[in-house]
């Protein structure tokens, strides 16, 4: 199980990750982290970052019709939001690196 706190300070790179691939909506979102293997990601964690992203003006926002209901928010990177995603990944990078070294001389106990 991965905890809450191992999350937060990924699962915005993550985010970002998910909108750069196709335009998206938040319950959406949550899906995807889930196929992926993160558990259940509620909106309530997943809301608040997009607000975050949108203010930071990372990903831009579009309202499409739903067949289901109400108009859906999509969202979809923006240049700066690019820029942002590879710097986290070239962050990530360094960082898993540097764990996997750490970790990876030691046996399991």
């Amino acid at each position: 199980m991965i905890t809450s706190q191992m999350l937060k300070g990924v699962l915005e790179g993550c985010i970002l990750n998910i909108i750069g691939k196709q335009k998206v909506y938040g319950y959406e979102i949550s899906q995807k982290l889930s196929a992926y293997g993160f558990g259940n990601i509620s909106e309530g964690t997943i809301y608040p970052i997009l607000l975050r992203l949108e203010k930071s003006e990372f990903v831009l926002v579009s309202y499409m019709e739903s067949s289901s209901g109400p108009k859906r928010k999509y969202f979809e990177l923006s240049d700066a939001g690019k820029t942002n995603l590879r710097e986290f990944k070239s962050n990530w990078k360094e960082l898993s690196t540097a764990v996997g070294i750490l970790m990876g001389g030691e046996e399991d106990e």
